[in-house]
């Protein structure tokens, strides 16, 4: 049975979420700069501690299952939210996005995040409402996301972007270097893009791949669009800085995607046994629900989701310290990628304009 909250509570909490994001980009365009270590600890502190709280109201409001199914959801896209960070390392260091202007992407790859999870959650319910034989397609494309996640290799994905990046470069007219945060500029007289143009591109692919993946998983966990994209919400506010908070530790997390890797297999097992539970396929037990099969209760589904975190989390920080104490390098591809990305934003001089340069440049 679908969650069936206060009116008011779900206008109240889409006006309040809608300010707040407004706030966060106003603050991020009108101010931009590298935020501290104690900055980016508050905020993540902050956003942590409005999820609990609008967790505690859903509980006053209704009961524990729905804000249950909010903080299993929440977490969930949480873990997904980190895993994001990765690849957004990989982007700002494969572009030398002058650190300055970090905070500027980074709200801008949330917004398009935000946008195309609306769009999927919309898709997602609707789609669910009419054919429930989709838990049987949702449950195995989670688990196929789970087998990639655990042990897919990279290499290739990454010459496919190098090439689509190049292939931009010439069809676009992209100029070499930056000019802030603006999108075009002008050298020696011609309007061309800035790499500020690809970093967008390659931020707005990533969501939608992480989008493709994410959606399917809460919607294992709540069939309710409204805590859907409240989870969905909460996990991207403080994605911001929580990149500056742990962009120089993300390589020691080593473990991480085995843990995101067993939560999105878990997930799709309970989707399975959802759709036998509520089974109207005539080809599988002659289109009868199939009785035996057991649903997974969401504080079980809750309870999971933090022991594969925690679990993930304290192994990775053990290996690396284990690592430390006996002097071996960590070296590996993605750490070579996680390091390359801190040293390319350790520098807070943004290159130099060309004295050829003539003109305001468009913002985006």
């Amino acid at each position: 049975m679908h969650p069936e909250l206060p009116l008011v509570f779900e206008i109240g909490s889409y006006v309040g979420l809608g300010v707040i994001l407004l706030f966060d980009l106003l603050y991020v365009v009108k101010r931009p700069h590298i935020p501290s270590f104690r900055e980016s600890t508050l905020w993540v502190v902050f956003y942590v501690t409005l999820a609990l709280a609008f967790a505690g109201l859903m509980w006053a409001f209704t009961d524990g299952e729905f804000a249950g199914q909010f903080l299993a959801g929440w977490l969930t896209e949480y873990s997904l939210s980190i895993d994001n960070l990765f690849v957004f390392v990989i982007i700002m260091a494969r572009f030398s996005v002058p650190r300055k202007y970090q905070q500027e992407v980074l709200m801008v790859g949330i917004v398009i995040a935000l946008v195309l999870r609306g769009i999927f959650i919309l898709l997602g319910a609707q789609i669910i409402a009419n054919f429930s034989f989709v838990f049987y397609i949702f449950g195995l494309f989670l688990l196929f996301t789970a087998y990639r996640q655990a042990f897919a290799n990279n290499e290739d994905a990454d010459d496919g972007e190098t090439r689509f990046t190049l292939f931009l470069r010439r069809k676009l007219g992209v100029h070499d270097e930056f000019d802030g945060s603006k999108l075009r500029t002008t050298v020696n007289g011609k309007r061309l893009f800035t790499p500020m143009i690809i970093v967008f591109i390659a931020i707005g692919t990533t969501d939608f791949i992480f989008a493709i993946d994410s959606i399917p998983a809460i919607f294992g966990i709540t069939q309710s669009p409204f805590i859907v994209f409240t989870a969905n919400v909460f996990a991207l506010m403080g994605l911001r800085q929580l990149y500056f908070l742990l962009g120089g530790l993300l390589d020691r997390l080593r473990y991480l995607h085995y843990g995101i890797a067993f939560i999105l297999a878990f997930i799709g097992v309970k989707l399975f046994l959802h759709a036998m539970h509520e089974n109207e396929l005539p080809f599988i037990n002659n289109g009868e629900h199939i009785e035996w099969a057991p649903e997974i209760s969401t504080w079980m589904s809750l309870a999971v989701i933090v022991v594969a975190m925690a679990v993930a989390t304290v192994a990775s920080l053990l290996h690396s310290a284990h690592d430390r104490r006996n002097g071996v390098s960590t070296d590996g591809r993605e750490k070579e990628r996680v390091e390359s990305a801190v040293d390319a934003s350790a520098s807070e001089q943004t290159p130099p304009a060309p004295g050829s340069r003539s003109g305001e440049g468009d913002t985006h």
